[in-house]
């Protein structure tokens, strides 16, 4: 059984149960085309081409339902209309403009932070309303084609090695061992972390094994090189047996407690990526591992195995090249010409040696048979002068 921390499954399937005669305080167009629409991504029939085929997740299905109920709403209040599906391209254009610049905001007033997410659901929607009706024989043209969907990288907290050991050193001791196992070996967090046991531990807590079905990607087995001791530890002072979660945690409760030690440790000023160090969550974690093991990886595809990643660009993404060094050293400056000079006067002192040794062995023969030679003579001489 896999434990979804944040009860994604639960909250979309009550929510399902709630709206099964229509969704309050939207029109019945949209609450209809909303709910076509949700009923489609739960089997991943009427997807794009392009997209990954099968079901969406309980994540993205509630992310889904929250955006075009904002949408519905929205729209309703900017143009007076009843059903999305109305709206023009240069309407659609608009409102993202208007986004984008602050005059539509937030309850609270503020700017939406990620608007090109609201972007790629409305592209997502609209593709999936044009190839509803081209099955029945309606050609829609494409009114998302010049929304702009690239996202910003979100600012995160950077904390270097000596700053990860000095929170260590303030915190309380299952954070402690916590800390350091979400630094040694970037697991996702909370989603990865929670589904931990026992079980998974190997080889007296030196090795993980990040199974198949806990994993966004695929799965795992990584060395834990920084924090087999405190695990070890921490196992048996906790009584821990192999069907027991090695982090049974709320997520929620951790990431406030490192934000108020970060507060406390680090001030509220900003780390190297951005965000303050008072916004220290445990997915933060993630990149300041990549940022560790980045430049200690031999190879980009070892690295990429422990982080549970299929692509390269993942690398830059999570650690932003934070903590790397100038590792370029003299011997790099050899351009290709000059090794190969180098190269060809090593061969020729080779041979020259060779040559050497030859000649050497010659002389040694010759010297050989001089005093067998001088031997033989010598026997000659001494048996001529004896006296008869």
């Amino acid at each position: 059984m896999r434990i979804d921390p944040y009860n994604h499954k639960e909250r979309y399937l009550a929510w399902k149960e709630k709206v099964k005669d229509g969704i309050p305080d939207i029109s019945k167009a949209n609450s209809d085309l909303i709910l076509a629409y949700l009923r489609d991504m739960e089997t991943g029939m009427n997807t794009a081409l392009g997209n990954v085929r099968g079901p969406r997740s309980f994540i993205r299905l509630n992310t889904l339902r929250e955006k075009l109920i904002f949408f519905s709403k929205k729209l309703k209040d900017k143009y007076s209309l009843d059903k999305m599906t109305d709206i023009t391209e240069e309407q659609i254009c608009e409102f993202f403009s208007l986004m984008s610049n602050g005059e539509i905001t937030r309850k609270d007033g503020k700017n939406y932070r990620s608007g090109a997410y609201f972007v790629s659901v409305f592209k997502a929607f609209w593709h999936w309303h044009q190839k509803i009706n081209k099955k029945q024989g309606k050609e829609l043209s494409d009114i998302t084609q010049y929304l702009d969907a690239r996202q910003e990288k979100p600012e995160w907290v950077y904390l270097t090695e000596d700053q990860v050991r000095k929170l260590c050193d303030n915190v309380r001791y299952e954070y402690r061992v916590l800390i350091m196992f979400l630094f040694d070996t970037g697991i996702r967090s909370p989603t990865e972390l929670v589904n931990i046991k026992v079980s998974d531990l190997h080889d007296n807590c030196k090795e993980m094994t990040i199974r198949d079905e806990v994993s966004k990607t695929f799965g795992r087995r990584i060395k834990l090189l920084l924090c087999h001791d405190l695990i070890r530890e921490y196992v048996k002072r906790k009584g821990l047996k192999d069907t027991d979660y090695l982090f049974p945690i709320k997520p929620t409760v951790v990431n406030r407690y490192l934000q108020r030690m970060a507060k406390r440790i680090f001030g509220d000023g900003r780390s190297l990526a951005g965000e303050k160090f008072t916004q220290l969550t445990m997915y933060d974690f993630r990149h300041i591992a990549c940022c560790y093991w980045l430049p200690r990886y031999k190879s980009e595809s070892a690295l990429k195995y422990r982080f549970g990643w299929k692509k390269s660009d993942k690398i830059h993404y999570y650690s932003e090249l934070l903590g790397m060094k100038d590792t370029i050293s003299e011997e790099d400056l050899l351009i290709d010409v000059t090794k190969t000079e180098i190269e060809r006067r090593l061969l020729k002192a080779e041979q020259d040696r060779e040559i050497m040794l030859a000649q050497i062995t010659a002389l040694g023969d010759k010297l050989n048979k001089y005093d067998k030679f001088f031997e033989e003579k010598q026997k000659t001489l001494g048996n001529q002068t004896k006296i008869p």
